[in-house]
């Protein structure tokens, strides 16, 4: 059966969208030590922004010369760019051409990279406030699938921190955080 990555999607930005909502400290360290809260949400923020753009197969150029500012007030962002961007995944083709930065790539896959980001940052917002770190099972098992084939070249994009050392019998959503450098367990 295959995934259905636009589920999954919709999923992931309700849980993000979830965790957003419940932030107090704006100001709060995450496990990416370059950033505040505030900094890794207005990164999942902008991110957001850029898909219904993208979607329609205009070239990066275009998309960003017609790009909304992210305001300041986070939550409310959340909330209109990432309904916005669900909504295109469900409306785009998933062969549509989408032109990114450094290549071009079918919807499918940029869907499938979106997801994953989410998901992840996901967790990394749950850690720096303090909220559920517990993430779907479907999320982490879709993500897992996508990430494994690709391990050794998640470590070698420099898009990730080095992997973390799990035991094979840790659960699936510690492993998954681990291959992006993230420790998850609970005594880390």
């Amino acid at each position: 059966m295959a995934t259905d990555w636009i589920a999954l999607q919709a999923l992931a930005a309700a849980e993000f969208g979830r965790r957003v909502a419940a932030v107090t400290d704006w100001d709060a360290p995450t496990p990416d030590s370059e950033w505040t809260t505030r900094d890794l949400v207005r990164h999942v923020v902008e991110e957001q922004r850029w898909i219904p753009k993208l979607l329609t197969g205009c070239d990066h150029a275009q998309a960003e010369a017609d790009l909304e500012d992210v305001g300041d007030d986070l939550v409310a962002e959340w909330q209109r760019f990432a309904t916005a961007a669900t909504a295109a995944w469900r409306d785009a083709p998933q062969d549509t051409p989408v032109h990114l930065a450094t290549d071009v790539v079918p919807a499918g896959e940029y869907l499938t990279e979106q997801t994953s980001d989410i998901t992840i940052h996901t967790w990394d917002l749950a850690r720096a406030t303090g909220s559920d770190e517990q993430l779907p099972d479907e999320l982490v098992r879709a993500v897992w699938e996508y990430f494994e084939p690709k391990i050794e070249h998640l470590a070698a994009t420099g898009l990730y921190a080095a992997p973390v050392d799990v035991g094979d019998d840790a659960p699936l959503q510690v492993r998954l955080l681990a291959v992006t450098g993230r420790d998850a367990r609970v005594n880390a």
